[in-house]
């Protein structure tokens, strides 16, 4: 018998329907007048699914694909329109960080009230608070209230109460998104320890690498159903290629005012295509080869101008650059709208966000325009550099192959 059974399972909610459960309610909907009609919603369909004891599964699908949601049911937090669910073993859920948390209460009392509010034993708490506390890193802060911790301290807090929850089953919702680096490759080490001990996760995050480290199968979802279901890396791999094409995305330029420089050249648009420069795309590949296409307005005409982009980190240090004085290339344009393409080839920043800044100058520090990190650009996994486990705060790839241990000299 699976660890986590789900038989067509479907889940609707009414878009506009006011509920009207006090007096007080229905009396102001009748002073509104004839109330708004409704509309269904369904963010499950038929849904069926099943994962064996002892795996760990990941859930990924863009925003309102019914993650979230599924969850809340495996979780009895919210009921099912239709369908079944059958869950063999005990379950725990991370569906919130920092659930059962209360404000004016110690860090170490919140230990306490948070772990029974997640079902856990004052026995298995105690048992577990060196652990634990050790685990959050804020030692220093037990006996201060909670309202004095900063955000970072409480989702540290809070995952490592989940962290030691006692169960068969674990169901996570995008806990891997907290905290700063250090504290995430804790949660990754946290959540290889349940694997190694046969515990049964389903994992939902939006972190590929993450996901691609971790679980052996993905499940896909896409409107409320499964997409795909199967090996991770044959998932993740078409999943990726659906940001790729149905239109993509461009970004309007025109209108930002947080931009630096003469004037002389605004940025009016920004494409990201593929390699071939035609097709739009929303994402980019690790490995891959993409294009960015620069649309801009010249007043006058100048010579020996220097384009470029920058790519930095989400925390804002730069990772990487090019630009055309680098590649030996001067510019000259003319007054009106033109636009200029950058290929990039092997792009070797590992997958993540990244954000993108754009400037037209000449040397001598004299821009013309300049906006900082004006866009984002979001890198996907894929195997172009291997399986990308243990790699957890590298930025870039290396293309790299490792022989064979050969002996230098007898024993």
């Amino acid at each position: 018998m699976p660890a986590i059974r789900a038989e067509r399972l479907s889940k609707m909610f009414r878009v506009g329907n006011r509920g009207r459960g006090m007096l007080r309610e229905a009396l102001t909907a009748r002073l509104r007048g004839p109330p708004a009609r409704s509309s269904e919603l369904w963010v499950l369909r038929d849904l069926s699914l099943q994962i064996e004891a002892g795996h760990v599964v990941g859930l990924v699908g863009k925003n309102g694909a019914g993650k979230s949601t599924l969850l809340k049911i495996l979780s009895r937090i919210t009921a099912p329109t239709s369908g079944v669910v059958k869950l063999r073993g005990k379950v725990t859920s991370l569906l919130e960080v920092g659930t059962g948390f209360h404000e004016e209460l110690t860090g170490r009392e919140n230990v306490y009230l948070s772990g029974c509010i997640l079902g856990m034993s004052k026995r298995l708490i105690d048992r577990a608070f060196d652990s634990i506390v050790a685990f959050s890193g804020v030692e220093a802060f037990l006996d201060t209230p909670l309202k004095r911790y900063s955000s970072g301290m409480r989702l540290r807090l809070g995952f490592a109460v989940a962290a030691h929850l006692d169960g068969e089953i674990l169901l996570v919702d995008e806990v891997l998104a907290v905290g700063d680096g250090e504290f995430q490759r804790k949660c990754l080490t946290a959540m290889q320890d349940l694997q190694r001990r046969g515990r049964t996760v389903l994992l939902v995050s939006h972190n590929l690498a993450a996901i691609e480290s971790l679980c052996s199968r993905v499940i896909w979802l896409d409107a409320g159903q499964a997409r795909a279901d199967g090996p991770t890396h044959d998932v993740l791999s078409e999943y990726a290629k659906s940001f790729s094409g149905g239109g993509g995305t461009a970004a309007d330029l025109s209108a930002l005012t947080q931009r630096t420089g003469s004037g002389a050249i605004r940025f009016d648009r920004f494409d990201l295509l593929d390699a071939d420069g035609f097709t739009p795309m929303t994402a980019v590949r690790l490995g891959g080869s993409f294009a960015m296409r620069l649309h801009f307005t010249s007043r006058v005409s100048m010579q020996g101008l220097i384009f470029g982009v920058t790519f930095h980190s989400p925390l804002g240090s730069v990772v990487a650059q090019t630009h055309t004085f680098n590649a030996g290339q001067e510019v000259t344009v003319v007054p009106g709208r033109s636009y200029l393409d950058v290929q990039i080839r092997d792009f070797n920043l590992m997958p993540g966000r990244y954000v993108l800044s754009l400037y037209a100058a000449h040397l001598g520090d004299i821009y013309h325009d300049s906006l900082e990190q004006c866009l984002d650009l979001d890198v996907l996994p894929t195997a172009r550099y291997g399986q990308l486990r243990g790699m957890d705060g590298s930025i870039v790839a290396l293309d790299s192959d490792w022989g064979e241990p050969i002996a230098s000299e007898a024993p």
